[in-house]
Formats: C-alpha cells, structure tokens, sequence
C-alpha cells in the first residue's frame, strides 16, 4: 500500500528554522501551502533551487547572484518577472546570504499569501540542506506487513503467513542482542535510488506482539540498545512451512529470489520452518552470508567452480 507524503512549508519552518536560521518575512498565512511526493514525482519542477524563472522550483532560494540580477531590472521588468515567479505553483521563497528582498518582491508575496522566508546561511547551503531534507521527508513509501530488525547491522524484514513464527524469532533474535525496528507495520521509504528505509509508526514503536504472551514494550523488557529508529533495508527473509513451497529452494544457494518493493530489488532468502530447526541460527547465517556476498564471496559459486576444476583434472 503506497501512501503520498506531504511537507507543508509550516512545517518546513518549524524543523528547519534552527538549522538554517530562518525567519518569516511575509506570507504567513500561506504556511498551509504543500509539497507532496505524488505531485513531485509526475512533475517536471524540481522541490527546491536557485531562482529560476524558466523552469521554476516549487520553492525558490535568492542569494546574492540572483539579487544582483534583480537589481539590474527597471521597476515594469521587475513586476513583470514578479507575476512570472508568483503563480499558484510557487510554494515559497527564501531569501538567503542575509539579503534582503525588494519593497515590491515584499507587496507580491502578501498579496498572493506566499510564503516569504529569511536565512542568514548561503544560498548554496539552504538549497543542499532543504534538498536534503524534502528527500528524506517526500520520498515514495509504502507499508508492509513484517518483522523489522537490524541483525549483526543489516537490516532484515522477517515476511510469511500467520501464525509461523515470525514474533517469536524477532524475540529470540533480540534476546541474542540484535535490534528491533519494527513490528507487524513496516514503513518503508525510497530515499535513494537503490535504498529502501525502514521505520516503525510512532504508535506502534518499541512494541512486540508474541502470541501468548501479548503485547511486549521490548525497550522496557531489553533497554535502550534492543531497538533502533530507522535502518536500510537489506534482506528480506520469508518463513515458509515446506508444504506451502511451490517451487524448489535451491539447495546451493540460500538466496532463491528478489522481491520488488518500490522498484529497488531485494534479495530475499526462503527458510522452510520445521519442527527442531534453529531459526534464529539460520536466519544469523542468512545475513552473515548476505554480508560475504556483498563482499564478492560466493561459497555457493565457489563450490561449482572447485567441483569444474577437478572435472578439468580428470578428464
């Protein structure tokens, strides 16, 4: 289930205001006006950059090489580029390098209710900081049903059906001194081209349900350092009862397939759960093989390779 994020310039102000040393100039009543991830992602506008009056960001950043410009332009040109920059599109604009925007700039954003901010950093600093930020906090999510935990610092998504064992080997990996992230709601973030975040819903952190013994507050049972905020996501490992499997999990290669999520490919691995099984120790050596893998270590390619060798030999 994809959901669309929303970032209105309140807010912007709020967690950025300390940072970035802002400060409202005009258009207070304009802090409503949002960007969203939906609109962002089918539009040609870019979130935030240097003024530009032919491809406009949705929020426009003046430092002093564009008041150079404007201040070269006759008082009709000015208000001519004015009409141009405030359309209902614009979502705000600061000025940055401590300048300080032109008495008509000023009249054009209280008329129009835009958002007019202040900082005293540089231009080039507000646009990397805000880019930033508006990619970290618009970025296309999703929610997914799992166990989020960060086993010997990978982050893993433990899926199956109901009723498999997927709380109860949270708890015992967390027992073994690894980390939970999330449990049962699994946000997920496309924070980068090849990366999904992993987060817990504020509601539901630090929180466990293992059939039997209800509700667990893992932090309380565990301590700080049994749960974690947010992690990468890396491995998704699914629990499957051998009669569910339809097709043959490779006995050479732990990792039988990739699951797509948000267009980023996930290697996942398929653990058959039987009676006297340790899934735990399975599932630690799920992601310690994932680790050599990533490392270019292939025991798996290793072994046919060796076994070619000897054939070579013998023939």
């Amino acid at each position: 289930m994809e959901t669309v994020s929303v970032v209105s310039i309140g807010k912007l102000f709020q967690d950025n205001a300390e940072s970035l040393n802002l400060s409202w100039l005009a258009g207070r009543d304009g802090n409503a006006r949002e960007l969203n991830s939906e609109s962002l992602h089918k539009s040609t506008q870019a979130p935030v950059g240097h003024l530009n009056l032919i491809h406009p960001n949705r929020i426009q950043v003046v430092g002093n090489p564009e008041m150079d410009y404007l201040r070269k332009l006759s008082s009709g040109s000015l208000q001519e580029k004015m009409d141009h920059l405030f359309t209902p599109d614009l979502a705000a604009v600061i000025f940055a390098d401590g300048e300080t925007p032109p008495e008509l700039l000023v009249d054009t954003a209280i008329r129009t209710n835009t958002p007019l901010l202040a900082s005293s950093r540089s231009s080039p600093d507000v646009v990397l900081h805000l880019g930033h930020y508006l990619t970290q906090n618009l970025a296309e999510s999703t929610v997914v049903h799992g166990v989020f935990l960060e086993v010997t610092g990978v982050g893993i998504l433990i899926q199956g059906q109901a009723a498999v064992g997927k709380s109860e080997l949270a708890l015992e990996l967390i027992a073994r001194g690894h980390r939970l992230i999330a449990d049962d709601a699994v946000e997920l973030r496309h924070v980068a081209p090849d990366t999904l975040e992993g987060s817990c819903p504020e509601l539901l952190r630090d929180f466990l349900e293992v059939r039997g013994l209800g509700i667990l507050n893992i932090r309380s049972l565990f301590g700080e350092t049994a749960v974690k905020l947010k992690k990468n996501l890396k491995l998704i490992v699914e629990l499957i009862k051998p009669s569910d499997s339809i097709d043959p999990i490779s006995r050479l290669d732990m990792e039988a397939s990739r699951t797509s999520i948000l267009g980023v490919d996930i290697p996942t691995v398929r653990i058959p759960v039987a009676a006297g099984r340790n899934l735990a120790v399975l599932l630690e050596v799920a992601v310690r093989n994932y680790i050599l893998k990533s490392r270019g270590i292939n025991p798996a390619a290793e072994l046919m390779a060796r076994q070619q060798s000897l054939m070579g030999k013998e023939s």
